[in-house]
């Protein structure tokens, strides 16, 4: 049996949720979603609390609701506050402009990098070195933070590269001759 589906779901302020069969729709001043629950999920709602359970008692079901449960969470958090990834270049000349829905990124190469932004998803530059990703949906703040970490991940032995704030990077010494 899943800890975490049992959990209720509470529903905050500012926040709409209506259920249609297995169909949940959310309202929020960040956004809107809509999503299909899983057959094997059980979905109630009470005046401001979502509680999930299993319709069988098998593995699989309870399993499910677990997913379904926390994702339904997400997207409420999302509406509500909304998510957000930090990333930090590390190098010399190596920097970060914000410029509307893309960024203009200095990596190291013999041509700027620009990564245009997703729809819903915003993009900040507190700082030359210094992202800020934010969005409603989880899921599409992490691939864009993770596709931007690509152009050039961190290196193990100087440690230059695009890094998520707070990762440590595991660092090699060096050939000795």
């Amino acid at each position: 049996m899943s800890k975490i589906a049992k959990k209720a779901i509470e529903i905050p302020s500012g926040v709409e949720c209506k259920l249609e069969g297995q169909a949940i729709s959310i309202k929020g001043s960040n956004g809107a979603f809509e999503y299909v629950i899983h057959d094997l999920v059980e979905i109630k709602q009470d005046d401001t609390k979502l509680t999930f359970a299993a319709k069988a008692d098998e593995r699989k079901a309870w399993a499910m609701a677990g997913t379904m449960r926390q994702l339904t969470a997400n997207m409420i958090t999302g509406v509500s506050t909304g998510f957000e990834k930090k990333l930090q270049l590390v190098g010399v000349g190596y920097r970060a402009k914000a410029n509307g829905n893309k960024i203009d990124l200095t990596l190291g190469f013999s041509h700027p990098v620009v990564h245009d932004m997703p729809e819903g998803i915003t993009c900040e530059t507190p700082s030359q070195t210094e992202i800020t990703i934010k969005g409603a949906d989880k899921q599409q703040v992490g691939q864009v933070a993770a596709e931007i970490r690509a152009y050039r991940p961190p290196e193990p032995y100087k440690g230059k590269g695009v890094r998520y704030l707070g990762e440590r990077i595991i660092r090699k010494e060096a050939k000795k001759k």
